[in-house]
């Protein structure tokens, strides 16, 4: 396998008290991973920072084997990494502009936004819904939506924050369908849940944060 990303010394404090102290954390090209652990555990706060949304202490980083530093967070990463929150806000216009808000600010032209939408659309599911209001969709209406949001970006690294919370069985299913399909592509993703459906996803590597530190469960 190549490393995509690997940080190696990470710390993150809040006050006296030390979150997380992981001596080191590689993700793998085109490769699945799902981290589980408890409330307050700091799982998201792990995302955030991968995300370069959350400071945090690291000692080095590498992004495809190359030496990068995460502060300032560069735009290399920026353009490779995308965050998809639990509760992905959409905006109150149509669900291309919704899709395509990211290429826009890219500075993607308006033929080949509609082009890369459209795509992102037929692969999340969700071209039937293009001409809904975006507060008349389901939850994992609008999961599949964000996740179009991202896929769109290509990003090499697909960060998803308890994705199927709060959603029911059918939904669940249509979410989970597309991180396979992700991963295929070529992309990497890490996902924070504690969804069964997602632990026993095929070639998916399950980890655990536990008292800071990243632990690969026995039989994972």
């Amino acid at each position: 396998m190549t490393s995509l990303l690997s940080i190696h010394g990470l710390k993150k404090r809040f006050d006296e008290r030390v979150l997380l102290d992981i001596p080191a954390l590689t993700l793998e090209l085109g490769s699945a991973y799902l981290l589980t652990g408890v409330n307050g555990s700091g799982k998201t706060t792990l995302l955030r920072i991968l995300a370069g949304l959350e400071p945090a202490e690291i000692a080095a980083s590498a992004f495809h084997g190359q030496s990068i530093s995460l502060s300032p967070y560069p735009k290399e990463l920026r353009d490779a990494i995308v965050y998809v929150h639990q509760q992905p806000v959409l905006f109150s216009t149509s669900l291309e502009k919704n899709i395509g808000y990211g290429l826009r600010a890219r500075g993607v032209g308006n033929a080949e936004i509609k082009k890369q939408v459209g795509e992102a659309m037929a692969w999340a599911g969700v071209a039937h819904l293009r001409d809904h209001d975006p507060a008349t969709l389901s939850g994992g209406e609008k999961q599949r939506i964000a996740l179009a949001r991202a896929k769109v970006l290509k990003p090499r690294l697909l960060l998803l924050d308890e994705p199927t919370a709060n959603l029911d069985e059918a939904a669940k299913a249509q979410v989970a369908a597309l991180i396979p399909a992700f991963v295929q592509e070529g992309g990497s993703i890490l996902i924070v849940s504690h969804d069964h459906q997602l632990i026993d996803l095929p070639n998916i590597t399950w980890m655990t944060l536990k008292e800071g530190n990243i632990l690969f469960p026995s039989g994972a």
